[in-house]
């Protein structure tokens, strides 16, 4: 793109950083719609109730089939508010969703599906498949792109995660 597209936006003063931007608020703009579709299907499946965190959180504890700690679950979203993981946790319980129990021979607690949630998972699953992933497989080499985008998002959230570091040791007095 020719420098004159870009150079009076103050976070693109050349096309790598342009690119930058646009990757930045094109992720913005997915999460945001991912949310709203998250919730949408929620409200299909009966569980209106919740937010798109929480549908999250659902989704996670459920993977693989086998209780998760809170710390799990924080980790896997990438998250590192635990009293707000914890208040979802505590509102996927009281809605019947999971259940939380003691791990055997430990102190610690972990959350596991219950049959409701099951459900609930289940049909998002089915409406994801009809609504979604139909109308995703209409893309030319869809398996192949979707691979590649995980793989890139994957090394910028730790290129992000040690730039925040990085940027939290900075000495601003200096």
């Amino acid at each position: 793109m020719e420098s004159r597209y870009y150079r009076h936006w103050h976070l693109a003063k050349d096309e790598t950083e342009l690119n930058i931007t646009e990757l930045e608020y094109s992720a913005i703009r997915f999460q945001e719609a991912f949310a709203r579709w998250i919730v949408t299907i929620g409200e299909l499946t009966g569980s209106s109730g919740l937010k798109y965190g929480e549908h999250v959180m659902l989704h996670v504890i459920r993977m693989q089939d086998r209780p998760k700690s809170t710390a799990t679950i924080a980790r896997l979203i990438n998250r590192d508010d635990m009293p707000n993981i914890q208040y979802s946790l505590r509102k996927l319980e009281s809605e019947g969703l999971v259940r939380k129990k003691k791990e055997k021979g430990t102190k610690n607690f972990v959350y596991e599906i219950t049959a409701r949630g099951t459900q609930i998972t289940d049909e998002y699953a089915k409406i994801r498949a009809e609504m979604l992933t139909k109308n995703l497989r209409a893309l030319s080499d869809i398996d192949h792109r979707t691979e590649q985008a995980a793989q890139t998002l994957s090394i910028m959230t730790g290129i992000y995660e040690e730039s925040a570091r990085n940027a939290a040791a900075f000495n601003h007095d200096l």
